[in-house]
């Protein structure tokens, strides 16, 4: 693989360095002079329509950020990525998260390191068919004989975000009476709440780890077997004995992990485990076998469209020019933000309370993928890199976080996200409920960019003081994205959208977005630090002066 291109040699970013030092953010000017300003930059990307006229940029600017996608290099890495190259360099692998989405019968077929990608992906995604098909049909059935009511799954990281935030965002098509669950954390808590109200008999887990040794997601499922066990046997469904204890695990444990030793030590059948590859990423991994819990909640059929819209994202970043893609457009407007406005964060504001999980999820996906400080070749970054994404649903947000987002000193680009029919289409007082929300989806995005003069707030009867608290400054940027509805294809086009948004930077700026080395250590010390809690003197001797205090404050105040 080559060494990356500096972005700050080339000529685009001089230019973007010379358009910085003059520019003036005006966009009630911009909108006033140039007619045409929303047509141009207006697109429509598979279902979704993205109106990006709202952002600080002028066409000069916009010019020299293409030209900087082409002087990085940013298609051709993204080719490399879909013909299998090892672009993940510190791990030596490739990226083909989105192999996982190719239609059967996809052209040229897929063949990477002597593997035939296409092949596999499809024989997992129909064995993953055919389990779902048993369980919503009731002829996979627990221990007792009863149908599966609730499937809980035991992951973290991208094990969890993604099947998790997918399930509340398309709850309304779950068709089979089966719900989801999700529990990640290893604060005992977690499983402990989320199988507080549930019946053993009508439960099936589903553990989610790749290696079958994540630290969090093992202890989860050894807890999820000694509950599935102590409520069996408290309700004599079966004894204590080795042999009912191994067939209760067996008709209510499944894993998606290619660990099949492990897996089968642990007493799930390894016939009932779902593997995938070491080129998925865990936060690209929700259309693999990751999204098992989807296929058994949702159908099949839903998650082939979801699969659908990822892969429409996918070949628009493939064969759109770059002053047309809508995801590389998008990515160089992050670039410009942090990189010459100088903006640290970057909110996600979806006007759908079924995306209430959609920024979590992109935390994972942008801050773990570009929070770095080397380049690919291991050399230092020469720009500052990532963003801190963050975000609620509206109307939420507005009564809690959007008064700094219009009137405070930091510059906060945000995407705004709305739907333009709703699952549940309700009135109040004879008024479409969801026409309202949307208005306030509409008049954020107004706001934010054109705020109110003083004279504005004067003409209304505003004097003294309370001018100056009533005026916004506006040039606040926000990129709006409508769809006409919330569908299993539309969700796969934003979730995609943004994992080509996340690449792009991550070109740009040099860095392998593949890799995750910043989340071993604080894992490594960890289990260092596990045997000083539970009484290791020795462990508690070689820790800092700080944690040592830390220790002996636990110790001092544990009473249960």
């Amino acid at each position: 693989m080559s060494a990356p291109i500096d972005a700050t040699a080339t000529s685009a970013w001089t230019e973007l360095d010379a358009h910085r030092s003059a520019f003036q953010p005006d966009l009630r000017g911009w909108f006033a002079s140039d007619p045409d300003r929303v047509g141009k930059l207006s697109f429509t990307l598979a279902d979704l329509h993205v109106d990006l006229s709202k952002n600080l940029v002028t066409d000069a600017v916009l010019a020299s950020l293409v030209k900087l996608a082409e002087e990085t290099g940013v298609p051709e890495r993204y080719a490399a990525m879909l013909e299998g190259d090892h672009i993940n360099t510190t791990e030596d692998r490739a990226v083909l998260h989105t192999a996982l989405r190719r239609p059967p019968g996809a052209s040229p077929a897929l063949t990477v390191d002597g593997q035939d990608v296409d092949h596999d992906v499809q024989a997992v995604l129909e064995a993953m068919d055919a389990f779902a098909e048993r369980v919503r049909s009731g002829d996979w059935r627990g221990v007792t004989g009863k149908k599966v009511e609730t499937v809980v799954n035991i992951g973290i990281g991208g094990s969890d975000l993604g099947p998790y935030m997918i399930f509340e965002a398309l709850k309304p098509y779950a068709d089979a009476g089966i719900t989801a669950r999700f529990v990640s954390n290893i604060d005992p808590a977690d499983i402990a709440l989320k199988t507080a109200d549930l019946d053993p008999e009508t439960t099936l887990f589903i553990v989610a780890s790749k290696t079958f040794t994540t630290l969090e997601t093992l202890t989860n499922a050894r807890l999820a077997r000694d509950w599935l066990w102590a409520g069996l046997e408290a309700s004599g469904a079966i004894s204590s004995s080795d042999d009912d204890r191994t067939n209760a695990v067996a008709h209510h444990f499944v894993a998606v992990s290619t660990a099949l030793d492990k897996v089968a030590a642990f007493g799930i059948d390894t016939a009932n485990a779902f593997g995938f590859w070491d080129w998925v990423g865990g936060r690209y991994s929700v259309d693999s076998a990751i999204g098992l819990s989807l296929v058994i909640t949702l159908g099949p059929e839903a998650f082939r469209e979801l699969l659908a819209g990822f892969h429409a994202v996918d070949e628009h970043v493939a064969n759109t020019p770059l002053a047309q893609n809508v995801p590389v457009l998008m990515g160089l407007l992050n670039v410009w933000y942090t990189n010459f406005l100088d903006a640290q964060t970057h909110a996600v504001l979806p006007y759908a309370q079924q995306l209430h999980r959609f920024a979590a999820y992109l935390q994972q996906l942008t801050m773990e993928s570009n929070g770095k400080s080397v380049r690919w070749d291991g050399s230092p970054v020469t720009t500052g890199t990532g963003e801190v994404f963050w975000g609620e649903p509206g109307t939420n947000g507005q009564h809690a976080f959007y008064q700094l987002i219009h009137q405070g000193t930091r510059l906060i680009p945000a995407d705004f996200i709305a739907f333009v029919n709703p699952a549940f289409p309700l009135s109040s007082d004879g008024r479409d409920v969801h026409g309202l929300f949307l208005a306030n989806f509409l008049a954020q995005t107004k706001a934010l960019a054109f705020g109110k003069t003083a004279e504005e707030v004067e003409a209304e009867g505003t004097t003294g003081a309370l001018v100056a608290a009533r005026t916004f400054p506006g040039n606040r940027p926000t990129t709006s994205i409508f769809a006409a509805a919330l569908t299993p294809r539309v969700l796969g086009e934003l979730i995609a959208l943004y994992e080509h948004i996340t690449f792009t930077q991550g070109v740009i700026w040099g860095i392998n977005s593949f890799d995750q080395w910043g989340v071993e250590l604080g894992k490594q010390l960890a289990l260092q630090i596990a045997p000083a809690l539970e009484g290791d003197a020795d462990a508690a001797a070689a820790q800092d002066a700080s944690t040592r205090a830390l220790l002996e404050y636990y110790k001092a105040n544990r009473t249960v």
